[in-house]
């Protein structure tokens, strides 16, 4: 391997525990990033004449940790930052290459992403720091994410800091008293991400896979971190049984391939087995674990036909139970329109539609297109496809809204 992809592999699977680890010591998120970013820049010099280090991860840390004691020996409010840095260290099990037992790294990174997570910070504060402290993403590609500026999302990022440090939001994993609490929090920035990644919001693009990558590998490193929490194995499941369809979603001219029609021998099998295996150690329960559940029914099934509509339909009912939802309750009229026929999921499609739950959501006008075109009734399906075609957000799903309507408009 030469130097620039072990630095690339070093950057994808340690940024994290070097920022995390930075900020237990020092109580500074803007030291951290910056002395973890010079650490992986001497990487870049110094591993090509001595080679890759054993121990890529504690090498980064050394020297990011030298870095930092280097840059606060020489102002004047790092004394303390050194004094606690001492005790730190003193009180830890150390060696001479890394501060901390490898438990302590695994609870340097719950630290980080349930603070990054804290309910105190805007849902939008919590992915964007997420992606930052968590996945090292730069700000340039954090603005890309939410459609802003460079200088708009710096801004957000300092407030965000600046919020964790004036409201003295503490940098640890919740006590077992709040872990229930507050686990949601976090799982919901990771499905969020992912989510995006997936189907994006905007643009020429349906997907951005180094968004729905990042989710998977940060939901992976979730589960690692707490192998008991069910919730989590859910998560990772679901998005790992979504994404292994991703190669199938749109044809050779970048067309979308709704599922029925998708080319199944397409699906990531390794994906699709991982998932199934995470929802089979334990009988779905949460509401990750019941999509998990919804999403395997469809890659149980070798051909569409032999999808089980019925069983999905219940687990969307189970789902509407425990989380209720407008999203939801259009997923279950999908499916319910499968099982029971069109006419029983349009009555659910047109009641949501009565009940102004969904203002301007182009899939809820989508589906009721989909339906109305089953039951022959074209015209109104025209009317349902423009209507939906008005508020898709990428140009991928206007395209293929458009298709549809020329086919009911003949």
């Amino acid at each position: 391997m030469d130097t620039a992809a072990a630095v690339a592999d070093a950057f994808r699977d340690e940024w994290g525990r070097v920022v995390a680890t930075l900020i237990r010591l020092f109580g500074d998120w803007d030291l951290a990033e910056e002395c973890a970013a010079d650490a992986f820049a001497a990487a870049v010099r110094l591993w090509e004449d001595d080679g890759v280090p054993e121990r890529p991860g504690a090498w980064l840390i050394a020297v990011a940790r030298n870095r930092a004691v280097d840059v606060l020996r020489r102002e004047r409010t790092g004394a303390e930052k050194l004094r606690t840095l001492a005790a730190t260290t003193a009180s830890d099990n150390t060696d001479s290459e890394y501060p901390g037992s490898a438990d302590q790294a695994a609870d340097d990174r719950l630290m980080l992403m349930f603070t990054c997570c804290h309910p105190a910070l805007s849902l939008e504060a919590r992915v964007a720091l997420t992606l930052r402290t968590l996945a090292g993403l730069t700000t340039v590609e954090i603005a890309r994410t939410f459609l802003a500026s460079e200088d708009t999302m710096a801004k957000r990022l300092v407030r965000a800091k600046r919020k964790i440090r004036d409201a003295g939001i503490p940098y640890r994993v919740p006590p077992p008293g709040l872990l229930g609490e507050r686990l949601p929090g976090v799982l919901g920035v990771l499905y969020l991400l992912f989510t995006e990644g997936y189907s994006a919001s905007a643009g020429s693009e349906l997907t951005r896979v180094d968004l729905s990558a990042e989710a998977i590998r940060l939901a992976r490193m979730l589960v690692q971190l707490m192998p008991k929490e069910a919730e989590a194995a859910g998560l990772l499941a679901l998005l790992l049984l979504q994404d292994s369809r991703r190669a199938a979603r749109l044809d050779a001219d970048g067309h979308l391939v709704t599922l029925e029609n998708q080319d199944r021998s397409l699906w990531n099998a390794g994906q699709i087995a991982e998932g199934l295996r995470l929802l089979n150690q334990r009988r779905p329960q949460g509401p990750y674990q019941l999509q998990a559940a919804i999403a395997a029914c469809h890659c149980a099934a070798a051909r569409a036909a032999d999808t089980d509509w019925p069983r999905i339909a219940s687990l969307y009912g189970s789902l509407a139970r425990m989380v209720p939802s407008p999203v939801v309750e259009l997923n279950r009229a999908v499916a319910v329109g499968m099982a029971d026929g069109p006419a029983a999921g349009l009555a659910l499609a047109d009641s949501l539609a009565a009940s102004g739950a969904l203002p301007g959501y182009y899939l809820l006008a989508a589906t009721r297109a989909d339906l109305l075109r089953r039951l022959g009734r074209y015209d109104e399906a025209a009317v349902a496809y423009t209507e939906a075609m008005g508020q898709a957000p990428t140009e991928v799903e206007k395209n293929f809204l458009g298709k549809r309507l020329l086919e009911v408009s003949i």
